[in-house]
């Protein structure tokens, strides 16, 4: 191929990844798994159920596995084994017939006893073969027909344990006939010193192979290579004569007595399918299937058969991923595509590629028990989503804007515009030099002088720390009503707001079930739901207002997720008692806990999830009680609530 001018060679691509394909969306893989982790999946299980499912351009394992399905159905559907059978029966017949039509016309004596001996033939195809093996035909097309099922037969007994050797021996003449007869006495005779663990083996198979590699197109590269090529046809013939009838294989037996007219080939080929059982033990040989279609098999087409019903079994098991270690990376993608075409094997690849990319980009890791979990990567990920989720709820809608104020309590955006009348922040002073610089030279001025229009000031935003507190409930109702992934998406987004903007503020989540306890983001998006009794807010708030303590300088910030009245409260002795309908005690100590929250500055907002009468007074009595307020969104709004929330909480 010529060089261009440039110096570069262009030329077909071959092999490995694609280089245009589009890369692995990780984004949406990991948006799919972070919903399944959140609804109490395990990272791993989540995973699986990816790559079972598929995304939005690529087909997953369960459907790829469906089309396996269906394949082998069409194949035992479509098809039946009897078609060497019944080739020869037509070939039989045909002989028959064309040797009467010569016979007919002859009136001397001969001509009646060749009638009688055609007469006398065994009615079975395989036993009528054999008795005209020293008849002398008369008929010319007669001989041609009874010698082309002697071809047949040798040319299928072969291909049935040689892929595409019907097609290699047709038209064979005696002498390939024994070429053939040859290169089956030596792969005994290799096969055999091979089982004795002769010592130079490797010499006697690379000797082989060079007299008679043109019939192994697999190129095996030694004698263990050989024997499972050999071995996997070997183990299809015999289980396409298992899928046979007992008379079926019994006519087989004797009709490849017939093979090329020599018997040699027939003992030559039982003899190799003895040595490949006892050397390769583990293939399949006493399986069947059963086959109702209408469309007739040779022995050859037959072998390909059960070997295509064996592979589509292999590649099921391979898609199915239920062995210890299993990797997409097992799956066979040229058998896939042998079997179900090339778009099979590039969704196979891509699910491969999304796999790796997910273990490689550091989205999961190890916890101390061992248990795979998200990374802290991959939490911000999600985060982002579901903050941006969060701020699309919000864009639109009308309310408090954040403020802008000048002095040194305001902290600098990032971000700068052209001063005004009255403005008080710091000049940027790179970017007013670069405006005087680029307006002088405009205007073609010697020397750089400042003007007033070219001063810009940094814009800055009056920010003070604040201690946040998210209680969630996680009692089972909460799962129960499908509030569970709601709430973890909600703390996904404050959680990722706090961090990314105001790095400042104190984050404290607080999960309460029975008993309350702080959790990291990890454990609260893995946590998983467990059937327990008891809405233990007394606890919660208790922890709540440890954690505004311990910031004193911060502006305090309460925000309660919870969908039931509190039915637990804390003993001294830190055991739960739980009461339905709530006992006063359990009530009493819930409001207690309000009201000291409430000295130390903060406001309790109650996020309702439901419409229970008691629920909606008790929640209320809380927002009077703290000077805030309840809020009952939907589920879909839920995050936005609470973000919204806390950013008018904060300002104010």
């Amino acid at each position: 191929m010529p060089l261009l001018p440039e110096g570069y060679a262009y030329g077909p691509w071959h092999d490995g990844p694609d280089p245009l394909a589009p890369p692995a969306d990780l984004r949406d893989a990991l948006d799919e798994i972070g919903r399944e982790v959140m609804g109490g999946s395990s990272p791993r299980s989540a995973l699986e159920e990816l790559l079972r499912r598929g995304t939005e351009r690529t087909a997953g394992l369960d459907e790829l596995t469906r089309q396996l399905w269906q394949r082998r159905s069409q194949i035992q559907r479509r098809h039946r084994l009897d078609g060497t059978l019944q080739e020869v029966q037509q070939l039989l017949q045909d002989a028959l017939q064309a040797e009467r039509r010569e016979l007919f016309p002859d009136p001397d004596d001969e001509a009646r006893f060749r009638e009688a001996q055609l007469d006398a033939l065994s009615p079975g195809t395989a036993a009528a073969v054999r008795e005209l093996n020293e008849y002398d035909w008369r008929s010319a097309e007669a001989r041609q027909k009874y010698e082309q099922i002697r071809d047949l037969l040798g040319r299928e007994l072969l291909d049935a344990r040689f892929q595409g050797m019907k097609q290699a021996m047709q038209n064979a003449e005696p002498e390939d006939v024994e070429r053939i007869n040859q290169m089956l006495g030596d792969l005994n005779a290799l096969l055999s010193a091979h089982a004795q663990g002769a010592s130079d083996i490797g010499e006697r198979f690379d000797e082989f192979m060079r007299r008679h590699g043109e019939f192994f197109p697999e190129n095996p590269q030694n004698v263990e290579e050989l024997i499972d090529v050999l071995a996997a046809r070997s183990a299809a013939a015999q289980r396409m004569l298992n899928s046979m009838s007992e008379e079926q294989r019994a006519e087989l037996a004797e009709l490849s007595q017939q093979a090329f007219g020599d018997p040699r080939l027939a003992q030559q080929l039982s003899a190799l399918d003895s040595q490949l059982r006892a050397l390769r033990p583990g293939e399949d040989w006493t399986s069947s299937s059963r086959f109702r279609g209408q469309d007739p098999l040779g022995l050859g087409e037959g072998a390909q058969a059960m070997a295509d019903l064996a592979e589509l079994d292999a590649l099921a098991e391979q898609l199915g991923q239920s062995y210890p270690g299993a990797r997409l990376e097992d799956i066979d993608l040229e058998a896939l595509e042998r079997q179900l075409g090339p778009d099979a094997g590039v969704d196979a690849r891509r699910l491969s590629e999304l796999e790796r990319e997910l273990r490689q980009q550091g989205l999961f890791e190890r916890a101390a028990d061992g248990t795979l979990r998200l990374s802290p990567k991959a939490l911000r990920r999600l985060g982002e989503t579901a903050l941006s989720d969060v701020v699309n709820s919000l864009r639109g809608k009308t309310g408090e804007r954040e403020t802008e104020s000048a002095g040194a309590a305001g902290e600098p955006t990032g971000s700068s515009r052209p001063w005004r009348f009255g403005d008080m922040q710091p000049w940027d002073v790179p970017r007013t030099v670069r405006n005087a610089v680029l307006r002088s030279t405009a205007v073609g001025a010697g020397s750089v002088r400042l003007d007033v229009e070219d001063v810009e000031v940094i814009e800055t935003e009056h920010r003070s720390r604040a201690a946040v507190a998210l209680l969630v409930d996680t009692s089972w109702s909460m799962i129960q009503e499908g509030r569970w992934l709601p709430m973890k998406r909600t703390a996904l987004a404050l959680h990722q707001l706090i961090s990314t903007r105001f790095r400042n503020d104190a984050l404290q989540l607080i999960t309460f079930g029975r008993y309350a306890m702080p959790v990291e983001l990890p454990e609260l998006v893995g946590l998983e739901g467990t059937w327990e009794q008891g809405t233990n807010a007394h606890h919660a708030l208790l922890l709540a207002g440890r954690h505004l303590r311990r910031h004193p300088d911060a502006q305090p910030v309460v925000l309660m997720v919870t969908d039931g009245e509190p039915t637990a409260h804390l003993e001294p002795d830190g055991e739960a008692e739980f009461s339905y309908p709530p006992e006063p005690a359990t009530i009493y100590k819930t409001l207690s806990e309000v009201d000291r929250i409430a000295k130390l500055g903060a406001s309790v907002t109650v996020f309702r999830l439901g419409d229970d009468p008691r629920l909606e007074a008790f929640v209320d009595t809380i927002a009077r009680r703290s000077g805030g307020r309840v809020i009952a969104p939907d589920l879909d709004g839920l995050g936005a609530a609470v973000v919204g929330d806390y950013l008018r909480t904060r300002r104010r």
